[in-house]
């Protein structure tokens, strides 16, 4: 690419591309481009100017040969959404071209003109205010359309003309920062599916999901998500579509019914035949789907919005006693030039959503503002062990064969049976046997999954079985050949088993070491010290494991060896007892918890039914985004009162200084507008760099 230096400082260069436009896409590729490499802490491209502007912490010739070796053309990386660039220019020439034609009438056109377009353009809040009045709510529109009409009764063409100035700014402002949360939103809650089970001339085939065309079949199971829109043609299964349909409950599928890309299936398993493409559709539903969790207000938002409507009927009635007492027109309109409830209902919905679009620089997904107020208030944090305490990606330190078998042989078979139902130890199991080379042909007939306790198969005519203890003991009531029980006492306490078991007989067990993340203390310790008063470990591992890891790790108490319904229940009885209680979780076997707790979270590479369910998700590589959770949560909730009692106390102030006739009306209106336009700009701002 040619290009020419601009301007350079010590890790800073601003560049311009030599070409004679750069097209939006050209500019969202190359922006993308630069983001990539390991030397570049931030690069942005303006694509209006060709201009770049890169900060680097690489060599300076290292930065250079970097430009020099790119190519638009030549460039494989997947093109960006232009969305968000498309977005900014629409509404930058909006509110340009407002601008200019508001100074452009003052100065060019005559008086009558002026004045006849100030009607016209009244029109419009005229009607929104007869439409409040048939519904019989008093809201701002009401008290918008009386402030113009009065204003244009008296005369006065030029103070309404200028409140609907200030009035069409700001709907432009929240109108472009409300897109811009959803688009920003939108790109975090894209569907991660990179494989599908695909079935080729009978077998199972793992497949890149980018491969998948019209016409091939899918298989999905229990947890999986549907990563493609498609009519099943062979089994049964209970979905989890809420996010697409809004339903609540599961809804069963079975030959001729539809699925949906982004629905999960809670139970069973079914194959179904794609009809239609990545992609297809699914960022729209995608926003639909944040439409619909935007509107989960938190409780403090509702208050705020809910005293802002109620104050409308005063600021009418204190404009009509103010008239009657001083019979003085200009006192009186200066309190109808002003209102609480227009900037409140601006910058509250604004604040929760830069909050949740803040957080998601952080990768941490929010499907609502009411979950940000509910982590604020909580103080009781229950978290799996599993992929959560521990790592998300925990390995196999040893195979123990049992009853005559071979090691090797029985990891072959585990990874087999695992590999079709995803989970930090799964994945465990299937990467040990791919590392060995242990490469396996599906023999095996339908597996049956139970959900956390195992799996459940017949491999050449014999009865399989992996999963914990407890399902392999107890519920399958497989039994330890006579002399190798003393075997199981030597197994290392501190690592995760996973018991095989051909035929009812213990053939191996297979030890995963899952190692926990070195920030797991350090986290607990500030979440303690931002207000959380118990921290919780449940795990299904034996309890000497959990023991260790609650330990080390400095939780308030831990339970071992726990179903899932009694996870649930004990998030239940916490809620019961007073607490507002945090669920994290990662597996299948969460997702009763995680659906019982005041906020569910999950590891965003966990279980696709966790993710599903749960509230929030933050990334699986780095707890301290339970930190930062926390932090912007706290801090939403004091902006959300902050803005409240500055609102109210600035526009009070204002009404003052109107009654005693200190401000004209104009002046009371324009800063009354300017005030609003100014928190809502506030409420956009990141919390984690403001006090």
């Amino acid at each position: 690419m040619k290009c020419k230096i601009l301007h350079e400082s010590r890790g800073r260069i601003r560049i311009h591309v030599m070409q004679n436009r750069v097209t939006m896409a050209q500019a969202d590729l190359l922006e993308y481009f630069l983001n990539l490499q390991d030397g570049v802490r931030e690069a942005k491209v303006y694509d209006r100017t060709g201009d770049a502007v890169i900060l680097y912490d690489m060599p300076r010739d290292e930065m250079v040969a970097c430009l020099a070796g790119f190519s638009f053309e030549k460039c494989e990386l997947e093109q960006p959404d232009p969305s968000a660039r498309e977005l900014a220019h629409e509404y930058q020439d909006k509110l340009f071209f407002t601008i200019v034609w508001r100074y452009t009438k003052k100065l060019l056109l005559p008086a009558p003109v002026r004045i006849a377009l100030t009607i016209i353009r009244s029109i419009k809040y005229i009607r929104l205010a007869i439409e409040s009045l048939k519904n019989r709510r008093l809201q701002v529109e009401v008290l918008d359309a009386v402030a113009i009409v009065v204003s244009m009764l008296r005369g006065d063409f030029a103070s309404a003309s200028s409140v609907m100035f200030m009035l069409k700014l700001a709907s432009l402002l929240e109108e472009w920062t409300y897109k811009k949360s959803l688009n920003d939103l939108a790109q975090t809650m894209r569907l991660e599916v990179d494989n599908v089970w695909m079935r080729v001339d009978g077998q199972e085939v793992l497949t890149p999901v980018n491969q998948v065309q019209m016409g091939d079949e899918i298989i999905v199971r229990t947890g999986n998500l549907i990563p493609l829109d498609g009519k099943v043609i062979e089994g049964e299964a209970t979905v989890n579509q809420a996010t697409i349909t809004g339903e609540s409950l599961p809804v069963e599928k079975k030959s001729g019914s539809y699925v949906y890309a982004g629905t999960t299936v809670e139970e069973g398993e079914c194959v179904f035949v794609v009809d239609k493409e990545q992609g297809s559709g699914k960022y729209d539903r995608i926003v639909r789907m944040i439409e619909e969790s935007e509107r989960l207000n938190s409780e403090t938002e509702v208050r705020a919005m809910n005293l802002a409507d109620r104050l409308v009927p005063f600021s009418l009635g204190g404009t009509a006693l103010t008239w009657m007492i001083t019979r003085n027109a200009t006192k009186a309109l200066s309190i109808l030039m002003v209102d609480f409830s227009c900037a409140i209902k601006m910058a509250m919905p604004i604040a929760v959503l830069s909050a949740m679009r803040e957080s998601s620089r952080y990768r941490i997904t929010v499907k609502g503002g009411k979950f940000l107020e509910a982590v604020s208030e909580a103080d009781t944090i229950v978290f799996d062990k599993t992929g959560t305490l521990t790592h998300a990606q925990p390995t196999v330190r040893d195979v123990v064969p049992f009853n005559g078998n071979d090691a090797d042989e029985m990891l072959r078979l585990a990874a087999c049976l695992e590999e079709h139902y995803p989970h930090s130890l799964a994945n465990a199991v299937v990467t040990a046997a791919r590392e060995k080379g242990l490469m396996h042909e599906e023999h095996h007939t339908k597996i049956e999954y139970v959900v956390a306790h195992g799996i459940s198969s017949i491999d050449e005519g014999r009865k399989v079985i992996i999963g914990s203890a407890h399902f392999v003991f107890e519920d399958e009531k497989a039994v330890i050949p006579e002399e190798e029980k003393d075997i199981l006492d030597k197994l290392p306490a501190e690592c995760s088993q996973i018991y095989l078991a051909i035929d009812g007989i213990l053939s191996a067990v297979i030890c995963v070491e899952d190692p926990l993340r070195e920030e797991a203390k350090d986290v607990i310790a500030k979440l303690h010290e931002m207000g959380i008063k118990k921290v919780v470990m449940m795990t299904g591992d034996n309890r000497m494991t959990a023991k260790t890891v609650a330990e080390h790790v400095g939780v308030d108490e831990y339970h071992a060896e726990v179903l899932p319904e009694e996870k649930a229940a004990y998030v239940a009885a916490e809620r019961k007892a007073g607490h507002k209680v945090i669920m994290i979780g990662d597996g299948v076997n969460d997702s009763p918890a995680l659906s019982e707790a005041d906020v569910g979270i999950a590891i965003s590479d966990g279980a696709a039914l966790a993710r599903e369910i749960a509230d929030i998700t933050i990334a699986a590589d780095d707890l301290y985004c339970l930190v930062t959770m926390k932090e912007i949560a706290d801090r939403l909730m004091r902006r959300i009162d902050t803005n409240y009692k500055s609102i109210v106390g600035f526009n009070l102030a204002l009404i003052i200084l109107g009654v005693a006739g200190v401000l004209p009306p104009t002046t009371t209106s324009v800063l009354h507008n300017l005030s609003t336009i100014g928190f809502g700009l506030h409420s956009m701002t990141n919390l984690l760099e403001t006090s």
